[in-house]
């Protein structure tokens, strides 16, 4: 039996290492922004497991994935601007989206790693817009959930190359 060999990835990501952004288009050609404010960043994909045992299984159960949900909670640090108060307009997107119905209620969102790393997807998602709310010295931040609404697609980094 042979020796493994150490790994040569030493280094730890830092969870900080995702980008959000949303498009603010009305035509078919996007026009990304970014989402500023993010604190935490929980992307995910959740699978649908049916219990595909039979007889021949000898006893030990076996299961089918059959569908695949994707999902990313945020949490958001509410931004306005210092001088006009106005709250930053991709938030504000995701609080009407949240607050709408039919395809008013849909996002167009991409999301990747800001080292130029090949994680990168975007997808077309649902939002819920939570404000944490909190006591007199707290930060207004808002839980967001991002629910995939079809499939996320994997894209080419909009980084990827540029050594950021």
């Amino acid at each position: 039996m042979s020796t493994p060999v150490q790994p040569a990835e030493t280094e730890t990501a830092l969870a900080r290492r995702y980008r959000l952004e949303l498009d603010t288009s009305s035509t078919s050609t996007p026009s990304w922004v970014l989402m500023p404010g993010i604190q935490e960043f929980d992307p995910a994909v959740d699978p649908t497991q049916q219990d595909s045992t039979t007889y021949e299984d000898g006893g030990w159960a076996d299961n089918t994935v059959t569908q695949l949900a994707w999902s990313i909670e945020l949490t958001l640090l509410h931004r306005y601007h210092p001088t006009t108060k106005v709250f930053n307009a991709a938030q504000e997107a995701l609080r009407l989206a949240a607050e709408s119905f039919g395809s008013g209620a849909t996002v167009h969102v991409r999301w990747y790693d800001r080292e130029g790393r090949p994680e990168a997807y975007e997808g077309r998602a649902l939002v819920t817009w939570d404000p944490d709310g909190g006591a007199t010295d707290d930060l207004d931040s808002v839980g967001v959930t991002l629910t995939g609404k079809g499939a996320k697609v994997a894209i080419t980094n909009p980084l990827a190359g540029s050594g950021s």
